[in-house]
């Protein structure tokens, strides 16, 4: 009866509606289109991080390394300082260990800073100043490990790689519900599964992927808390969909704890001649090797064993205390001010030198430096 049937649409929708309702329909399923939300957030909310800005193979290097158990805040204030100190590899190669310990001051775990140093070094000296591009070649390097390897392919280079940390490793086996621990056996079967191709293969950028899943991680969602209700990926979260975010990943009953927390009560003694302080360096295996402290003894300690410092019996009173920690320590620091004369009657027997109080490039000790201001301010 009718040749055809004419559809009027409403003014202002063009002929083409239809079809751009069913590409836009058909996107809902591109996993691409949902990893860009993923992204387009991340970019959003944290793209003035320092270390995403000027890229380099180098900044990603530094940042990484300064990332491991130290929170982003704490990063984010000291990044630009180190790097203005060493822009490159090889002024760090060539850095002092002085000058590291001054530079990296602020962000503790120093073992990290010296193992930079030694990374810098074999890059430097092993490769012509230039990072091999190829993961097995990365992992030969001493300080390079799988994780490290795979940022600096995945972050630094934006080629296929997922660098499992703790946040991508929680993010992933919620997305996914894996059935794995949460440990070796889950990264492991992260990595095979997205060797495999069967997570996130994708055209979109692998650096901005691996930083927008560590924001999550950061954010949305942390280890004992989900907050599933402002994730841009919950849609596509099956952990999410069973409503149990926090069962994964599965974690193994924690066994009662062995470590033993001992006190320690220390004895700083400040020696100043005109504007300087005298001081002694950390040896290689002592706390904070390389770092200057005023002379320092043990008073007393829970932990029998310790040989950090001299002992001392003393009836000499300090002028003031204050608290610090360290490792499995809470120490107690008392603060003893001395002329050179009184001091040398005391059993200190270590190589001794003066250093100006105010010098940027010091390199005290955070207690030293503590006592130093408490002692300014008295």
């Amino acid at each position: 009866m009718f040749d055809s049937i004419r559809i009027f649409l409403p003014f202002g929708l063009s002929n083409n509606f239809f079809t751009d309702l069913a590409k836009e329909e058909n996107s809902q399923d591109d996993p691409a289109m949902k990893l860009q939300g993923l992204l387009t957030w991340s970019e959003n909310q944290f793209s003035d991080l320092p270390w995403r800005r000027n890229r380099s193979l180098y900044r990603t290097l530094v940042s990484e390394i300064m990332l491991q158990q130290t929170t982003v805040a704490t990063v984010r204030n000291h990044f630009e300082r180190f790097l203005d100190r060493f822009p490159d590899l090889p002024s760090l190669a060539r850095a002092t260990e002085e000058e590291l310990t001054v530079a990296w001051k602020g962000l503790g775990y120093y073992r990290r800073a010296r193992n930079l140093k030694k990374i810098a070094e074999a890059i430097y000296r092993d490769h012509g100043g230039e990072f091999p591009q190829d993961r097995a070649k990365l992992m030969e390097i001493p300080g390079i490990g799988p994780y490290t390897a795979s940022a600096l392919i995945g972050i630094g280079m934006d080629r296929p790689a997922l660098a499992v940390d703790a946040n991508l490793e929680r993010v992933i086996a919620r997305l996914f519900t894996l059935p794995f621990e949460k440990g070796p056996k889950l990264q492991t079967d992260i990595q095979r599964r997205f060797d495999a191709g069967e997570i996130f293969a994708t055209d979109l950028s692998y650096r901005s992927l691996n930083e927008a899943l560590m924001d999550l991680g950061r954010t949305y969602c942390q280890a004992r808390k989900a907050s599933c209700e402002l994730c841009p990926l919950k849609l596509e979260c099956q952990a999410f969909e069973a409503r149990v975010p926090l069962k994964w990943p599965a974690t193994k009953t924690a066994l009662p704890t062995t470590s033993v927390a001992h006190e320690l009560h220390l004895l700083r003694v400040i020696v100043k001649k005109n504007n300087s302080v005298l001081v002694y360096r950390k040896k290689t295996h002592e706390w904070l090797a390389g770092q200057f402290e005023v002379p320092t003894f043990i008073l007393a300690s829970t932990d029998l064993q310790l040989k950090q410092y001299p002992r001392l019996t003393t009836d000499l009173k300090p002028l003031f205390s204050f608290t610090t920690g360290i490792t499995k320590y809470k120490i107690k620091n008392s603060v003893l001010v001395l002329d050179e004369i009184e001091f040398e009657k005391l059993p200190f027997t270590m190589p001794s030198e003066w250093r100006p109080v105010a010098a940027e490039d010091s390199n005290f000790s955070t207690a030293t430096m503590k006592a130093l201001l408490k002692l300014a301010q008295s």
